[in-house]
């Protein structure tokens, strides 16, 4: 790993605690969070060898989470904001993985202009949650564009991934259960078909508030929703298997 990673002004290095693996962030901007990790890890199953492609990957987060769970050949991360991009490529170098990753700063829409169509085994996002005009907007650029749907939105997502997966490529998305019709229109409508879903609820009291989805492109009509996935016992603590996906058992 390479150590001599020069920071900027508010950035720092956190440990992701697996592979001795670590990120830069910026305390000002937009840091990854549980949602990530989740993905990360509901996305282990994706084959050895493949090439995956990252739509939104801001510090590169999975990505480099990725290559600690699976055996991917190769992934690339695509992120819009120049800045971000740059830092995420800084991460990389610090873990001395670029060999196994690269970043585009690109806007994800052009990315048929520049990638091979029909040649990605899988796409993993983490995409902005929000509709544009909803929630709280009084906030930095960088993180108005993290969680609202200014550049991308869940039928951008859907579009370019037909287009750039494999025929039966994988699809993995983390999203919020209130976008889930959206979610499943859109994929269907782009020949994405839902096959495993899993919600995610801060505790056994509370309503769920992630969903985590796998599709198949071109696949038959069958989905299967697995047991949830609770985070927090009622005590405050992490559960046994979000202490076990942190690595912290």
């Amino acid at each position: 790993m390479n150590n001599f990673i020069k920071l900027k002004e508010n950035e720092r290095i956190d440990d992701l605690e697996i592979n001795d693996l670590k990120i830069i962030q910026n305390e000002n901007g937009f840091c990854f969070g549980i949602d990530s990790v989740l993905l990360s890890d509901f996305a282990k199953t994706i084959k050895a060898g493949t090439e995956i492609l990252d739509l939104g990957t801001g510090t590169a987060i999975l990505p480099i989470l990725l290559t600690a769970k699976t055996c991917a050949r190769h992934i690339v991360g695509v992120e819009l904001q120049k800045d971000v991009a740059e830092m995420a490529k800084r991460s990389i170098k610090m873990n001395g993985l670029e060999d196994k990753i690269d970043i585009i700063n690109e806007d994800i829409k052009n990315l048929t202009n520049i990638l091979p169509i029909n040649s990605y085994d899988a796409i993993v996002t983490n995409p902005p949650y929000m509709k544009l005009n909803t929630g709280l907007e009084n906030e930095s650029i960088e993180k108005l564009i993290s969680r609202h749907e200014v550049k991308c939105t869940i039928g951008d997502i859907a579009r370019v991934s037909t287009k750039l997966l494999k025929d039966r490529g994988e699809i993995y998305m983390v999203h919020r259960p209130d976008r889930l019709m959206d979610i499943m229109e859109c994929f269907r409508k782009y020949k994405l078909e839902i096959k495993n879903m899993r919600l995610v609820f801060p505790k056994t009291t509370k309503e769920a508030n992630l969903v985590l989805i796998k599709a198949v492109k071109n696949a038959q009509p069958f989905m299967r929703i697995q047991k949830p996935l609770y985070v927090y016992e009622e005590n405050g603590e992490y559960t046994k298997e979000i202490k076990k996906i942190y690595n912290k058992n």
